[in-house]
């Protein structure tokens, strides 16, 4: 995987983990589950581009 790549679904998933945590804390739902679905997408995009590079090889 490219590390341009996976630096930035290192760093969406660290932000949806950050939106996750802070509507925990508040008590916002929305936010807590718009951070869930942001960590999500960026494993999934993640999982993707490991098939990506594993079919390379």
């Amino acid at each position: 995987m490219a590390v341009s790549k996976k630096a930035k679904n290192v760093g969406k998933n660290v932000k949806g983990k950050v939106k996750e945590t802070t509507g925990k804390a508040v008590g916002n739902e929305s936010l807590e589950m718009k951070g869930e679905a942001e960590q999500a997408a960026a494993d999934a995009k993640q999982a993707g581009q490991k098939a990506k590079d594993a079919m390379k090889h």
